[in-house]
C-alpha cells in the first residue's frame, strides 16, 4: 500500500510500505480521509521522542471497514487503544490507561496511509449524509470536547460561563465549538497570525482578537508554550479554571504565586474517553458543532508540501485533511 512516511526531521515520503495486516480481533479499515494534527507537526519538527523515524504518523481518520461481517461499514477512528480491564478504563477513564497505545506511535503505525487495522471497539458508526472529511474531525474535536468538558465541571457554579481560548488552530476552533455546544455563549480566541484570524473571522463562531485582554472564569491554552501559558495564568479570573490542552514545550511560563494566592484551578487534559469520542462524533453527525467546512482537502501524495506550508505558517484553514485515494 502507499504511505506517507516519516523519515527524520522535517522529512517524508510518499512511498510503498507493507499492507497493514490486522491483528487478531481487528478491522482492516480503507482509510478515506486523514487530517493533519499538531503533534503530528511536533514529530515532524523532531520534536516529538515517543515518534522516532521511521514512522507512519497520522491519527485523525475515518473509513471503511473492509472485509469480515461489518465489510462496508463507515466509520470514524478513535485512535486510543486501551486495556479495557485496569482501574482507569473500569472507571471509563480510559485516556488514563497505563498500557494505552495510539495509532501513529510505536508500536501502531499511523493513518497517513491507504489502510490501518483497528479494533472494533475503537469504530464509531458514520451516517451516510456526512462526508469522510467531516467525520474525521471526530478525533480533534474530542480532544476539546474533552477539555472544555473537564473545566466546565471544575468551574464553580457561582462564576460566569465566559471563555478564553489560546490559539486558532483546529484544537483551538474546536475548543470554541465545543464549549459553544456546552452553553457557552461568550468566547473569544486569541491567534496572532493575521492570515488564520482572518479566516476564524468569517467563521465567525466567536470572538476573535489578535492578543488577550481582560480575565476569564475559563481559560484553555490549545497551544501548551511558555508564553502561553503566562497568558493563561495572567488572565485567568480568581477562582477560574485553566485547562491545558496544547503540547507546544515542556516548561515555563506559569505564574504559580498568582494560581496559588487567587485559587485558580490548573487542569492539564489529554486526548478524551471512549464517551467524549461517542459524544463528539454525535454532534458532528447531528449538526451541533457546525458546519466545519473550515477544512481543505488534499491528496496524500501532496502531504509533504502540506507539511511545509504548515511549517511556514502559510496556511489559513485550521485543518488539512488528506485523501489517499484522491
Amino acid at each position: 500500500m502507499k504511505a506517507l512516511v516519516y523519515e527524520g526531521v522535517e522529512h517524508l515520503v510518499y512511498r510503498d510500505v507493507p499492507d497493514a495486516a490486522p491483528q487478531p480481533g481487528e478491522h482492516l479499515i480503507r482509510v478515506e480521509a486523514v487530517g493533519i494534527c499538531g503533534s503530528d507537526m511536533h514529530a515532524y519538527l523532531g520534536h516529538d521522542a515517543r515518534r522516532p523515524a521511521p514512522l507512519i504518523l497520522g491519527h485523525e481518520a475515518a473509513g471503511t471497514v473492509i472485509g469480515g461481517p461489518k465489510d462496508g461499514t463507515r466509520v470514524t477512528i478513535n485512535p486510543l487503544v486501551t486495556c479495557g480491564q485496569c482501574p482507569a478504563c473500569k472507571a471509563e477513564r480510559e485516556n488514563l490507561c497505563p498500557d494505552r497505545q495510539i495509532i501513529s506511535m510505536h508500536p501502531r503505525e499511523g493513518a497517513f496511509a491507504q489502510y490501518v487495522s483497528m479494533p472494533w471497539d475503537n469504530l464509531v458508526e458514520v451516517p451516510d449524509h456526512v462526508p469522510f472529511a467531516k467525520a474525521a474531525l471526530a478525533e480533534p474535536l474530542a480532544v476539546s470536547w474533552h477539555a472544555a468538558r473537564l473545566a466546565l465541571e471544575a468551574l464553580h457554579p457561582a462564576m460566569e460561563r465566559r471563555a478564553l481560548v489560546i490559539g486558532g488552530g483546529a484544537i483551538g476552533l474546536a475548543a470554541a465549538l465545543a464549549l459553544r455546544a456546552m452553553d457557552v455563549v461568550d468566547v473569544t480566541v486569541v491567534e496572532p497570525n493575521d492570515l488564520r484570524r482572518k479566516f476564524l473571522q468569517r467563521l465567525d463562531c466567536a470572538k476573535v482578537a489578535p492578543e488577550a485582554q481582560g480575565d476569564f472564569p475559563i481559560v484553555v491554552d490549545a497551544v501548551g508554550f511558555a508564553a502561553t501559558r503566562a497568558v493563561a495564568s495572567e488572565r485567568a479570573r480568581p477562582g477560574g479554571v485553566i485547562a491545558h490542552v496544547g503540547l507546544g514545550e515542556d516548561t515555563g511560563g506559569l505564574d504559580v504565586r498568582r494560581m496559588t494566592l487567587q485559587e485558580i484551578t490548573f487542569i492539564g487534559t489529554y486526548t478524551y474517553t471512549a464517551q467524549d469520542f461517542r459524544q463528539t462524533a454525535q454532534a458532528i453527525f447531528d449538526g451541533a458543532l457546525g458546519a466545519l467546512d473550515w477544512i481543505e482537502e488534499r491528496d496524500l501524495a501532496d502531504g509533504a508540501r502540506a507539511f511545509a506550508q504548515l511549517r511556514s505558517g502559510e496556511v489559513a484553514v485550521p485543518k488539512i485533511v488528506l485523501s489517499p485515494w484522491a
